[in-house]
């Protein structure tokens, strides 16, 4: 009879702790699209998987939001409902909880008043690669919105006006618009934003990893 032998309590933390998938961001409604492509442990909770986005696509985390997955809503606690459907804490839910075996699509909501839409597409779980820091930024193509410019066609309503010299708006909308280059992607600071996020996370590996005198 061959022995089996169980894995030991560490190494299956471990290996839940290295455990990644790869999540694809798209702004709904933006064409060209807007998306980033990310690598993120399925370990985190959605209130994290949140923060990763706000990087990933240049928001600055000063309104509402929530993610709705399989027609269940979480975002994180409010002293009033104000009516709403009931909702789960999103600080309390891991990412692999509510994982399908090979591809999860999740809603995210950013700013009810605008509402960027996100479509998040989560796939290919596996092991992360030893020495990397995660979440990792993989790719994307163009920059997001600035804040609080009025939703995805009040966004593209500025970019119009800003190009067309004769609009009476043309020198407001240029001034509030700034240096904004709907084409480049701050990617360093994405991935400096990002890092803030992994390199706590490290630590707690190396931790896991060290056997228990």
């Amino acid at each position: 009879m061959i022995s089996r032998t169980k894995p030991s309590s560490t190494k299956s933390a471990v290996a839940n702790f290295n455990e990644i998938c790869t999540v694809r961001i798209e702004l709904r409604g933006t064409d060209p699209l807007i998306w980033r492509q990310v690598e993120v442990p399925t370990s985190i909770t959605l209130d994290v998987l949140h923060d990763v986005i706000q990087i990933a696509m240049g928001w600055f985390n000063c309104h509402l939001w929530e993610f709705k997955i399989d027609k269940q809503q979480y975002d994180l606690p409010m002293e009033e409902d104000w009516g709403m459907e009931p909702r789960i804490d999103a600080s309390e839910v891991h990412l692999r909880t509510v994982l399908r075996p090979r591809r999860t699509t999740i809603n995210y909501v950013y700013d009810f008043g605008d509402y960027w839409e996100h479509k998040l597409t989560v796939s290919n779980l596996r092991q992360g690669e030893p020495g990397v820091g995660y979440p990792r930024y993989i790719a994307g193509e163009w920059n997001g919105p600035p804040e609080d410019c009025g939703s995805v066609q009040g966004f593209y309503d500025m970019l119009n006006v800003r190009a067309d010299p004769t609009n009476p708006n043309h020198k407001e909308i240029t001034e509030w618009l700034g240096e904004y280059d709907p084409k480049v992607i701050d990617q360093e600071q994405i991935k400096i934003g990002l890092n803030d996020i992994a390199n706590p996370r490290n630590t707690i590996k190396t931790r896991l990893s060290k056997p228990k005198a």
